[in-house]
């Protein structure tokens, strides 16, 4: 494994399809993989990797300044909630994992905001809705973003708040370039939303949508920094903020309410790991779905797949079917641990991957599994990593869950409340079932790496239920395939979908295959003769961004997604 991590540092039917795929997708290098979109970004002093240019460059400047990691990583997420609506904002929810060099000890925040105290249950069934809307005040929860940053800057910051906010406020008002993913799903997003007051207003100068290029200003979010910056986190969850917010969803039908805004929470919570051949993969526990993650590596560690080879029908099959298997649990056992027993080390632990490994047909696929019988992808996201002179590493994930969220965009505030109340259950005596002051499950995770106790790897994938498959593909193209931190994150990807959710869907019929250009022909012929459904398609497989630390020579290796508009820069 040294050696191996030594070359890190150094419902369409296959057949309409096969003729318009490419045999793979290649770059015009002198070396390295011919998959590889670039080499990786090499630093010593600090490093930081976001899906925005210009976040990425704030962070640095942040660095530069003396600020830690955390630092830079609020100042770069201020920027984002503004450059990238379509992924993020203090409408959201925020969780991290930092690696504190002093303390030689990773930290986990869960910074996800809870239900209405107001809602009941039964109010769903009442008014006909056997599902929690999309859109709209009914699937709004407390946004728990702006907590995170103070919990976070309390325990490690070092520079003051309004000097770490005052970059994004500064683009706030006079503007920035809108860039062409962000613009994409910015257009995408308005046929839906801009019927919600406050909407169009804040995100549709001139009527409509930014095009990419066009420079877009948000001043009413700017004062809403300015009043964060001054007033601390109390200015958000105590003062005129939360008035706003509780104003405005109850004057559009709701129940987020003030005192839903006062009594909110962050928490410093145990991360949970597994080792994958020799590497601790670090998550954090549920309400998210990390240990998906070390669900599916504990399973494919029964295999040798560098044997099989990273484009084979095999290791596909093998994958897709201790997704599957994961999958199940997530969908019976991921909720919020304050209204539940959860049973996390069981199912996280090698025994409970052998017994499921077990049910695995090597042939053949799976129609449907059962969740393990245990005694106890709509979102849109950034994802950010940053790494600071001291050896301080942060991982920080970042969302209003659906796009750009609700819709419920409050008088002149200037962000987009989150719609992550849509993922609780509605069926009565679920683990993840609809409750007041309950967290609902989350898709978004942060994921770190650690080697025999030192920090390896800071790293995330974005993209809903992509992102524990993706985290476990990371893992294994860098360790079992030897490929470098790029290279694993620009290798073309593997996804399943159509699995059973915690928002009580079913999987009867196996769900799907979807993968990215670049595998055989005949790895695909492969998986449909064992029972794999296949279907094309572009642009769910989720954004990477990576910050891996060579500790011996003192150098920050970084990389950044090819599929997203970002960016990995060090000094």
């Amino acid at each position: 494994m040294r050696r191996i991590f030594h070359k890190v540092l150094i419902a369409l039917c296959l057949s309409p399809i096969l003729g318009s795929l490419p045999a793979s997708v290649a770059f015009d290098r002198v070396n390295g993989e011919g998959f590889a979109s670039r080499s990786p970004v090499l630093a010593s002093r600090g490093m930081a990797a976001t899906s925005q240019p210009l976040a990425t460059q704030i962070a640095l400047d942040i660095l530069k300044r003396g600020g830690s990691a955390v630092d830079a990583a609020i100042a770069a997420n201020a920027a984002q909630g503004l450059m990238e609506p379509t992924g993020c904002g203090i409408g959201g929810d925020l969780f991290a994992l930092v690696w504190s060099a002093k303390d030689k000890k990773l930290y986990g925040l869960n910074a996800s905001g809870r239900s209405p105290l107001s809602l009941p249950f039964e109010y769903f069934a009442n008014n006909g809705h056997n599902k929690i809307p999309s859109y709209g005040p009914l699937p709004v929860s407390v946004p728990g973003a702006v907590s995170g940053w103070f919990q976070l800057h309390q325990r490690f910051g070092q520079l003051p708040m309004d000097e770490i906010l005052a970059p994004a406020i500064d683009y706030a008002e006079q503007g920035f370039p809108v860039t062409q993913l962000v613009a994409y799903y910015w257009n995408r997003s308005v046929p839906r939303l801009q019927s919600y007051p406050g909407f169009r207003e804040t995100f549709m100068p001139n009527g409509r949508a930014p095009q990419e290029g066009e420079v877009f200003r948000n001043p009413r979010l700017a004062k809403t920094y300015r009043r964060i910056a001054k007033g601390g986190r109390d200015a958000f969850y105590k003062g005129d903020i939360a008035r706003e917010i509780a104003a405005y969803v109850k004057n559009q039908g709701g129940f987020l309410s003030y005192e839903d805004m006062t009594a909110h929470r962050s928490e410093w919570v145990e991360p949970v790991s597994t080792n994958y051949r020799g590497y601790d993969l670090w998550e954090l526990p549920p309400n998210g779905q990390g240990i998906a993650a070390l669900q599916i590596l504990n399973i494919l560690e029964g295999y040798d797949l560098a044997a099989m080879g990273r484009n084979s029908a095999g290791y596909l099959h093998l994958f897709a079917e201790a997704k599957k298997l994961a999958f199940e649990d997530r969908a019976n056992y991921y909720a919020d641990p304050a209204f539940n027993r959860l049973p996390v080390q069981q199912l996280i632990s090698k025994e409970y991957a052998t017994e499921r490994r077990k049910l695995i047909n090597l042939e053949s696929a799976s129609k449907r599994y059962d969740a393990g019988n245990l005694a106890l992808r709509h979102g849109d996201t950034i994802y950010l990593t940053v790494a600071d002179e001291d050896g301080n590493m942060v991982s920080l994930i970042q969302s209003n869950y659906r796009g750009m969220g609700s819709g419920m965009t409050p008088g002149e505030l200037g962000f987009i409340l989150q719609d992550r109340g849509e993922m609780f259950s509605l069926k009565e005596g679920h683990y993840n079932q609809y409750q007041p002051g309950k967290r609902p499950f989350h898709t978004i995770i942060p994921a770190f790496v650690t080697k025999d106790g030192k920090p390896l790897m800071s790293f995330g994938v974005m993209g809903g239920p992509t992102q524990p498959q993706m985290h476990a593909q990371i893992m294994i193209n860098m360790i079992d395939f030897g490929l470098n931190v790029q290279e694993a994150g620009d290798a073309p990807r593997i996804l399943h979908s159509g699995s059973s959710q915690p928002t009580d869907e079913r999987m009867l019929e196996g769900g799907y295959l979807s993968l990215e250009d670049g595998f055989p022909l005949e790895t695909r012929r492969k998986l449909v003769q064992m029972g794999h459904q296949l279907r094309f398609e572009s642009g769910p497989y989720g954004g990477y961004q990576a910050i891996l630390r060579d500790e011996e020579q003192g150098v920050y290796w970084g990389a950044s997604e090819s599929r997203k508009d970002g960016q990995v820069a060090g000094y």
